[in-house]
């Protein structure tokens, strides 16, 4: 890029909204993934992807351990990734899928991520490769979530939490739907920014159209990618917020991106879980950007954001809503925000 990204006129209304250290994070992903890469072919968007990915990997705690396996379906060998505390038993089960855009990612995209999960929790996780697009449309991405879910709840008794950041939100919270009359269904689900399929003319939509790391235009055009000719947005498969449905779900956690288009997205789901008497919680994390969990190594912030995301998944896979992490600061700058994130059972 020509432009100097640390000019704040380069920033707009976001130079002072961000913590410096943020910023540093930003220019970083920038430096190697550029917002003009969307144009470039497929296969060059993952070689970069890939490599941006390795650049910020943190190594795995100790203690964790990992093995490689797939599951096995009519369509494909799914594979997946487990991780477990060497000595220590798990008393749940973590599903996770990962993000990219359902364009790119794989298990080593967000392996530091998920050994951070099993290291925080003592929780076993298992760590998904569902099928990307463009060669695999919907629902490719979802039939593998499920098949992984499924195969989980096949060779464990344990209670299983899903998780899922980003695109990977997305699959999580269709498996949720999709399994609520499951013979073991999820205990708990926790959607990291996940998008959503919300209505573009809501608030975040609007207000951060233009923000760091993700626009309105990026999301426009990973929906494009995943979607089969004729694809009817109102698919819950492909878009969990076009539901009709929202009863049965298990209790969930959505944590958003005060500075994220897809924010409103995770207001919304909460809102739906709740007016059918579920139990869910929408923590918007201020002045943080799209994909702020990378940035826990350098930003307090999401360090303290993903610490709180931790102990939400520990508190969900012990069936204890009561621990489930409070709102921090004000809800994208509004003082009422306390009265958002609230417990439905003293409603």
């Amino acid at each position: 890029m020509n432009s100097d990204p640390a000019d704040p006129a380069e920033r707009g209304k976001y130079a002072d909204r961000l913590d410096p250290e943020l910023w540093d994070y930003i220019d970083k992903v920038n430096s190697w993934y550029p917002p003009e890469i969307v144009a470039a072919p497929i296969a060059e968007q993952r070689a970069v992807y890939d490599r941006m990915c390795v650049a910020f990997h943190q190594g795995r705690p100790a203690g964790v351990t990992t093995s490689d396996g797939v599951v096995a379906t009519a369509a494909q060998a799914i594979p997946v990734r487990r991780y477990r505390m060497v000595g220590k038993a798990a008393a749940a089960i973590v599903v996770y899928y990962h993000g990219g855009g359902f364009v790119l990612g794989d298990l080593d995209s967000h392996d530091d991520i998920c050994a951070e999960i099993c290291a925080g929790t003592g929780f076993e996780v298992i760590s998904a490769d569902y099928r990307l697009a463009p060669e695999y449309l919907h629902p490719a991405s979802f039939d593998d979530a499920l098949a992984v879910f499924e195969w989980a709840a096949a060779i464990s008794t344990l209670p299983i939490v899903l998780c899922g950041e980003s695109a990977g939100g997305n699959l999580a919270a269709a498996v949720a739907r999709a399994t609520r009359q499951h013979a073991r269904p999820a205990v708990g689900q926790v959607l990291i920014y996940p998008s959503l399929g919300g209505d573009e003319g809501g608030r975040s939509y609007i207000e951060h159209a233009e923000a760091p790391l993700l626009t309105l235009a990026d999301i426009e055009f990973y929906r494009r990618v995943r979607s089969a000719p004729g694809q009817v947005l109102d698919d819950p498969t492909f878009s969990p917020l076009r539901d009709r449905d929202f009863s049965g779900l298990p209790p969930t956690v959505i944590v958003t991106a005060e500075c994220d288009p897809l924010s409103s997205d995770g207001e919304a789901y909460r809102d739906r879980i709740l007016a059918t008497g579920g139990c869910a919680w929408w923590r918007e994390e201020p002045r943080l950007v799209h994909s702020f969990l990378r940035a826990r190594p350098t930003v307090p912030r999401a360090a303290e954001a993903f610490a709180r995301i931790i102990a939400d998944i520990g508190a969900l896979g012990a069936s204890d809503a009561a621990l489930i992490s409070p709102l921090v600061g004000e809800m994208a700058g509004r003082p009422e925000g306390g009265a958002k994130d609230r417990n439905p059972s003293a409603s």
